[in-house]
């Protein structure tokens, strides 16, 4: 339902004016209190009028800067229709979360929540209406770089945390001042390009597309997400941004998206470099009629639209559809009653980087964190305990990752100072950086650990080396610090490795050579601190992998929900004696660390398990208590999943599908009854017509705590 107000702002706009509602221009064109024709404005060709008609305005930020942009743009508007700003909010505004790869690690929804709620409520007093997140393409290649953006490569787990993004992003609709409206990106696949490599193409068959890729987009467009962002790749043969059978039929037809559809940076312009489109004319004309109701940064429909529209009543009818679409956002955002949405100084001092947006950045960081290994309980260390703490990552600020352009490295508390609180006798080891080191610092470095009960040795790489545009084909750590960390390990002191990443890596030789690893990720504004009270014990680890760690960069891409072949290994020794398996002659299937894999300073096993029924219906789901007892003397927690396996389906079934899980958490010697549910329709699969529906007949439900379990029982599907 259009409102009156929409209706009569449309009536009254011209073909220009509601085009340029269409057009998204960076924020180098609104520099100045009276933008001369020069700079941004006179290379890409565009006059004032265009200026001031945009609808959108992305990378501008700032209580006082917004007001003030947002005063100047509406004094030359003249219908007074405010400007939206726009921003990548991905894991934090000025306080910064952990990276979205280690939220998924939590596999707790409500940290996922909790951490997009406080993002927009600091971003909006800092003037954004809109973020570019949450990205919730699904993802197995850690040659990409732009893993750190997903929550990792199961279908399911993405899905409930595309949800839980998209509701801590938007509150409850209609939104407040205290909320922004999300966009999810990238539309579609986008994290699946050929040989992890940025922008590359994307080949995958439209079954495998519904089946895997698309759940966790529809999960966040059944969430309400204001907004949709087509990606740069390829899909079925077209780029993504001009593919109408994945716009118009598949997001606006088949998964009822209303809202608003947004190009990414220039996407429309690189139309021609995918060989679609012949010039921007040609590119402007394909993405509008695909659906693409906003066009950042290539100015194909602010040079191109007005002229198309006088030839063709088509082009006119799209660009109305699309303008009514971004007014309805525009007053969905309040924008109409208050172009500044409460904005003042007073308001952003107060709700940014607060002491319970801290400490919820804090929580966060030590509910993702994966612990590895932890050979002969080295882990959790005495605070009396002598440390060396060696290596690049361990004294600086450097631990925010990418897509923190608010967070200030500098001001960042480094894990040294974070220990110095608790540990009482440790010492930081200077001479190691992340790349080029001398051999000359890496032996003062050893040599000065020799002193010291316990070695921690602080590894990783660096945020600029995670993120957009920065694909790897070695996934090991640099070859300086595994020098350093051979050093160390001869000394035959405890040694403890923690590892900053913004990706899964090949961690065999660390694994190998570390007594224990955790796995802290870009752990965000407070991951010394939380690194610190694990190392202490005062949390437990409770991180799960999101996604498989291979035991070498052949494996890649590997992950857990495999598809099984004609000729499968069994596991057993058997598969030596045969050739002709689907396998390596040099190496194992099986990745290093599994998904879902995460140690606990608990001991739990399920002591026992049952299935309410062994029949499952469209009226009764697959329900299962177990009990979880921790016989550890120290506190723990726990992530209890649970996968299925179809034995027989019309089309190939994964040798194992995550359905549910749940974060437990006991005391010494505690015991706790859970309950998990997975309802029917969630059983069901993509068939050869491209639909999804449940089938009759036998399936198995594992039970354990990550991927590997083989606990198991049977039961079957009817349709009544």
């Amino acid at each position: 339902m259009v409102s009156k107000n929409v209706q009569d702002l449309m009536d009254k706009m011209t073909i220009q004016e509601k085009i340029g509602q269409l057009i998204q221009l960076s924020a180098d064109f609104f520099q100045g209190d009276n933008v001369a024709i020069t700079g941004p404005l006179k290379e890409a060709h565009l006059g004032e009028a265009a200026l001031y008609s945009a609808g959108s305005v992305l990378g501008i930020s700032g209580a006082q800067t917004v007001r003030k942009v947002q005063k100047n743009y509406l004094k030359h508007s003249r219908l007074g229709i405010p400007l939206l700003f726009m921003a990548d909010v991905v894991h934090g505004y000025k306080t910064i979360f952990p990276i979205p790869l280690a939220l998924g690690a939590s596999f707790d929804p409500q940290v996922m929540k909790t951490a997009s709620a406080t993002a927009a409520k600091e971003s909006a007093a800092g003037g954004v209406h809109v973020t570019f997140a949450p990205m919730v393409d699904l993802v197995r290649d850690p040659r990409w770089g732009r893993v750190m953006e997903s929550t990792g490569e199961d279908p399911y787990l993405n899905s409930v945390m595309a949800k839980a993004a998209v509701t801590g992003f938007q509150g409850t609709l209609p939104l407040d001042q205290n909320h922004i409206a999300a966009c999810v990106k990238h539309f579609a696949a986008y994290g699946a390009p050929e040989a992890g490599r940025e922008y590359n193409t994307v080949d995958i068959s439209e079954w495998r597309f519904r089946e895997q890729y698309l759940p966790a987009y529809a999960a966040a467009i059944e969430a309400q997400a204001l907004l949709v962002m087509t990606s740069f790749n390829t899909l079925f043969g077209v780029p993504a941004t001009v593919n109408q059978h994945l716009m118009r039929d598949i997001l606006r037809d088949e998964l009822q998206f209303h809202g608003v559809l947004i190009s990414d940076w220039d996407a429309i312009g690189e139309i021609i470099h995918h060989g679609v489109a012949g010039d921007l004319q040609h590119a402007a004309d394909l993405a509008l009629k695909a659906g693409v109701d906003i066009d950042m940064m290539s100015f194909a429909y602010a040079k191109y639209l007005a002229k198309a529209a006088s030839l063709d009543p088509q082009i006119e009818q799209l660009i109305n559809e699309s303008a009514q679409r971004i007014l309805i956002l525009k007053e969905q955002l309040g924008l109409f009653t208050d172009p500044y949405r409460g904005l003042s100084t007073e308001r952003e001092t107060e709700a940014t980087l607060t002491t319970e947006n801290l400490d919820a950045a804090q929580a966060a960081a030590e509910q993702s964190m994966v612990l590895l290994k932890n050979s002969h309980h080295t882990l959790p260390l005495n605070t009396a305990t002598a440390i060396s703490l060696v290596g690049p990552v361990a004294d600086t600020g450097d631990i925010l990752g990418s897509w923190s352009w608010q967070g200030d490295p500098d001001q960042t508390e480094t894990i040294a100072d974070a220990l110095a609180k608790q540990f009482s006798n440790f010492t930081v080891m200077p001479g190691t950086q992340y790349h080029h080191v001398q051999f000359s610092k890496l032996n003062d470095a050893v040599n000065a650990s020799r002193q010291q009960e316990t070695i921690v040795a602080v590894l990783g790489l660096p945020a600029s080396e995670s993120g957009e545009a920065t694909s790897m084909t070695d996934i090991t750590l640099p070859a300086e610090q595994l020098t350093l960390l051979r050093g160390l390990a001869q000394l035959n002191k405890p040694l403890v490795t923690i590892v900053i990443t913004g990706r899964p890596l090949d961690l065999t030789e660390v694994d190998a050579l570390s007594d224990a690893v955790l796995l802290a990720w870009f752990p965000g504004s407070r991951g010394g601190a939380a690194i610190a009270n694990v190392l202490s014990g005062r949390v437990d680890p409770s991180g799960r992998l999101p996604m498989t760690f291979p035991r070498n960069i052949g494996q890649v891409p590997i992950y857990y929900n495999a598809y099984n072949t004609g000729r499968p290994i069994s596991g057993t020794p058997a598969d030596d004696e045969n050739k002709y398996l689907s396998k390596y002659i040099d190496a194992a299937n099986s990745p290093l660390y599994p998904f879902g894999f995460g140690l606990s300073y608990g001991d739990f096993t399920i002591t026992d398990w049952t299935l309410s029924q062994h029949n499952v219906t469209p009226d009764q789901p697959l329900t299962i208590q177990a009990t979880i007892h921790n016989s550890a003397d120290h506190a723990g927690t726990t992530v209890v999943q649970l996968y299925t396996h179809q034995q027989v389906g019309e089309t190939v079934q994964p040798v194992k599908q995550l359905q549910a899980f749940k974060k437990v958490s006991l005391g010494a010697d505690q015991t706790q009854t859970i309950t998990l549910t997975v309802p029917y329709d969630q059983l069901s699969t993509i068939h050869s017509d491209l639909h999804r529906s449940t089938d009759q007949g036998d399936y198995t439900v594992m039970l354990g705590f990550d991927s590997t379990c083989t606990a198991s029982q049977p039961f079957t599907v009817a349709h009544q």
